[in-house]
């Protein structure tokens, strides 16, 4: 099982989700930009579905849907935002 998720995260930081197992920066339904730590398999803070997750967003102070964001689709602001908004620091 472990070996798997190891796997899977280097398969997503190929695809361009550099903070994959990590410190990563997601979008919420809203459109907001921040970082989490996101953990494949490890969830204490949110609800997994698959690539997504229920979780707070620490710009709109709602709870919504959140996905991982390429590196190539931030723009500048984007990336900018996102490492100015953090979420907690729990996987």
């Amino acid at each position: 099982m472990v070996a798997a998720l190891v796997a899977f995260t280097f398969a997503m930081r190929r695809r361009g989700y550099s903070g994959f197992g990590g410190n990563t920066v997601v979008r919420c339904r809203e459109g907001h930009v921040f970082t989490t730590i996101w953990v494949p398999g490890v969830s204490l803070k949110a609800i997994r579905l698959g690539l997504a997750r229920v979780q707070r967003c620490p710009v709109g102070k709602h709870w919504t849907i959140v996905k991982p964001v390429k590196d190539d689709d931030l723009s500048d602001e984007e990336k900018q935002s996102a490492a100015e908004n953090r979420d907690i620091r729990i996987p």
